[in-house]
C-alpha cells in the first residue's frame, strides 16, 4: 500500500467522526471541535494527518477554523452526495477532463444570473486558501473547493451534483499520481492566476469572459496532465 493510500485511510477516521457526528446530531452546527493535539491523541494519528483531514473538511465546507478561537462545525452540506458516487469512481482522469471542458463553461451563465454575495465570498475564500496552501495536497483541496463553490453558485442542483462527482473522482489515487508528477510551483502559480481571472469575470457578471477563462484554465490543466 502506498504512502498516499495510508495517509488517506488516516484522514478518513477524523472525517468519519466529524461528518458522522453532524449527520446523527452528536455534533450540532456551531459546535467547537477538538484541537489538533486532542484529535491526534484521541485517534493516535500524527499531527500532519490530523491537519490534512481538517484542511479537507474545511475545503468542503464542513468546518471553519479561526485563529485563536478553534475549529467549529458549520451547517453541514449535503453529505450524502460524496458517499453516493461510489459505483462510478472508476472513471479515468482523461474522461473527467473531457467532461469538465463541456460542463464547467456551461455553469458560468447560471452563476452570473443566480450567484449571491455569499457565493462570491466563498470563491474568494477558496482563492485565498489556495494561495496560502503549504503544499500541493492542500492546494488541490482548495482548487477542487473553488470549482465546487462555482457549481454551488449556479443554484442548480443538477450542476452541483455533477461537480460533486467530479470532486469525488479527483480524490482517486490515479489523480494523485498524475498531480505529483506534473504540478510544479510555476504551474501552480499559473493556475492561481487563471482562477482569479475566472472569479473576477463571474463577479463582474460577464458570462462570456468567464466561459473563456474557464476553458483556458481547463485546457491548460489538460495539457499539463496528458501532454499535447
Amino acid at each position: 500500500m502506498s504512502t498516499r493510500e495510508i495517509s488517506k485511510q488516516q484522514v478518513q477516521r477524523i472525517r468519519d467522526f466529524v461528518i458522522g457526528g453532524a449527520a446523527d446530531g452528536t455534533l450540532a452546527p456551531g459546535a467547537k471541535l477538538l484541537t489538533e493535539r486532542e484529535f491526534s491523541k484521541r485517534f493516535r494519528l500524527p499531527r500532519n494527518a490530523v491537519r490534512r483531514s481538517l484542511a479537507q473538511l474545511e475545503a468542503e465546507g464542513y468546518i471553519t477554523r479561526e485563529v485563536g478561537r478553534g475549529t467549529f462545525l458549520t451547517a453541514p452540506p449535503a453529505a450524502e452526495a460524496a458517499s453516493s458516487a461510489g459505483p462510478i469512481l472508476n472513471i479515468s482522469p482523461a474522461e473527467v477532463m473531457e467532461a469538465r471542458l463541456r460542463i464547467e463553461p456551461a455553469i458560468a451563465e447560471l452563476i452570473v444570473t443566480n450567484a449571491t454575495a455569499a457565493d462570491f465570498a466563498r470563491m474568494e475564500t477558496c482563492l485565498e486558501k489556495a494561495e496560502q496552501a503549504a503544499g500541493l495536497d492542500e492546494f488541490e483541496l482548495w482548487d477542487a473547493a473553488l470549482h465546487q463553490a462555482m457549481a454551488n453558485a449556479s443554484h442548480n442542483r443538477f450542476m452541483v451534483r455533477l461537480l460533486e462527482i467530479v470532486t469525488a473522482v479527483r480524490q482517486q489515487s490515479e489523480w494523485g499520481k498524475l498531480k505529483d508528477r506534473i504540478v510544479t510551483t510555476e504551474r501552480r502559480l499559473i493556475y492561481q492566476q487563471e482562477h482569479h481571472a475566472i472569479v473576477t469575470a463571474l463577479k463582474n457578471r460577464d458570462d462570456k469572459r468567464a466561459k473563456a477563462a474557464i476553458v483556458t484554465h481547463l485546457q491548460h490543466a489538460k495539457r499539463n496532465l496528458f501532454g499535447d
